[in-house]
């Protein structure tokens, strides 16, 4: 059996930030800019609270089955939830989103790729 790749994104909004803590996620913000996003196992967090108060955690995580993706989602929320409250940021409206890699279609290089390496095979 192979291994399975997840990418686990966690979307919800800051709820109820004192003044402190908005300067703080303010202050931190180039860290968590959206240009910088990427999917990593700990988890790797993108807002722009200057606009609007919304955040996504997005997560890496792998699985032998496709069931497997159910407990990836699982432990992602967790840590999100763990990381915001951890920090004594309110949060509400978390929600999830789950994507097995391996059932993902592959794109124009992808395939381009995979046509080579067929053909020296």
């Amino acid at each position: 059996m192979s291994t399975r790749t997840f990418r686990i994104t966690v979307r919800g909004s800051f709820d109820g930030l004192t003044e402190d803590q908005r300067a703080e996620l303010l202050a931190a913000a180039p860290e968590h800019d959206m240009l910088r996003a990427e999917f990593t196992a700990e988890g790797h967090l993108t807002y722009d609270l200057a606009a609007r108060p919304f955040f996504t955690f997005r997560f890496l995580d792998s699985g032998e089955a496709e069931e497997d993706i159910l407990d990836a989602t699982a432990r992602a929320e967790l840590a999100a939830e763990g990381w915001l409250a951890e920090r004594g940021y309110g949060f509400k409206q978390l929600r999830s989103q789950a994507q097995d890699l391996s059932l993902a279609p592959l794109g124009k290089r992808q395939r381009r790729e995979a046509a080579r390496a067929g053909a020296q095979d």
